[in-house]
């Protein structure tokens, strides 16, 4: 069994189609096939379901791509054991990141390169699951999402960085109160945009309303920040978020008019790892400078 056959396997389910798969490796059609049909042969075990209209691994094929994923993941993490071992500062982080989490990644990865220079950041953006998912998968090192969606079975690692607070954020010219906070029947009839209903900050939020007894306006639902805060910056619809989550405040305060949301129950949110029997140099190091990040006061108004 080679390196190459367990690498070619992940590939294939990656893009559920040899051919793809084949560009992706760098290798011809036949090869890629050739090298999987040679893997099965040394395993004993059939692992592609074969077929014109449906392309899919078997239950077997299921349980050795696991294998295949552990295996290139610890062989990658000699490889940047071996560049620390050589004073080479540097290396490479996968790093998963919850959306209403995106604007914590800035002072993290500033960190992350302040202690180590020549770190090269794979960051992805997705929800909490899809992050967890991935650590157990091998595809990320560490995640930055809700600890209330981390299982409890002792697989993962946690550590908490902040407890969410959600606010309403409106355009400067649209009449508030002028407390300090809102509460959600204030709210409920003023034009919303808001994070689409998969998501679990979209559910918190949600959840506060019915709570409330009140039915918000919302105008527009998105998955992309980057729409809802187009929306929100223009003056056209106001919204309600972690504050993790807002375009920097400090930046927009001339634009937005920022109040704390109330009652509502706070959310811990911090960094996630799969646990490993050996950790490399490069993820000791990372989860040690993520850990000693001070937020907690940052992000409250």
């Amino acid at each position: 069994m080679f390196l190459r056959q367990l690498t070619y396997l992940i590939a294939l389910d990656q893009f559920r189609h040899f051919s793809r798969a084949a560009d992706h490796c760098g290798v011809s059609q036949p090869a890629l096939s050739m090298a999987i049909r040679q893997l099965e042969h040394e395993l004993g075990l059939p692992i592609v379901r074969r077929n014109r209209r449906v392309f899919g691994l078997t239950a077997e094929g299921e349980r050795v791509l696991a294998w295949a994923r552990q295996t290139v993941a610890a062989l990658d993490g000699l490889r940047q054991e071996a560049h620390f071992a050589q004073d080479i500062a540097g290396g490479t982080l996968s790093l998963g990141v919850m959306p209403p989490a995106i604007q914590v990644t800035r002072p993290l990865m500033e960190s992350l390169r302040a202690a180590i220079p020549a770190l090269h950041i794979e960051l992805t953006v997705s929800a909490s699951a899809e992050v967890l998912r991935d650590l157990a998968e091998h595809r990320l090192h560490l995640g930055l999402i809700y600890l209330d969606q981390v299982p409890s079975d002792g697989a993962f690692e946690t550590h908490e960085l902040y407890a969410e607070q959600h606010v309403f954020a409106a355009p400067a010219g649209m009449a508030l109160p002028t407390r300090r906070s809102c509460g959600w029947a204030d709210v409920a009839e003023v034009p919303l945009c808001l994070l689409g209903q998969s998501m679990r900050s979209r559910q918190i939020v949600d959840e506060c309303f019915d709570a409330a007894g009140v039915k918000p306006t919302v105008l527009l639902e998105t998955n992309s920040l980057e729409v809802l805060y187009a929306e929100l910056l223009a003056g056209r619809l106001a919204t309600i978020l972690p504050l993790a989550a807002l375009p920097d405040h400090r930046i927009h305060h001339n634009t937005l008019q920022i109040r704390r949301m109330e009652p509502c129950p706070t959310h811990g949110v911090g960094l996630v790892r799969l646990r490993q029997p050996v950790e490399t140099a490069l993820m000791t190091r990372s989860w040690h400078i993520a850990r000693s990040l001070a937020l907690k006061d940052v992000l409250r108004v």
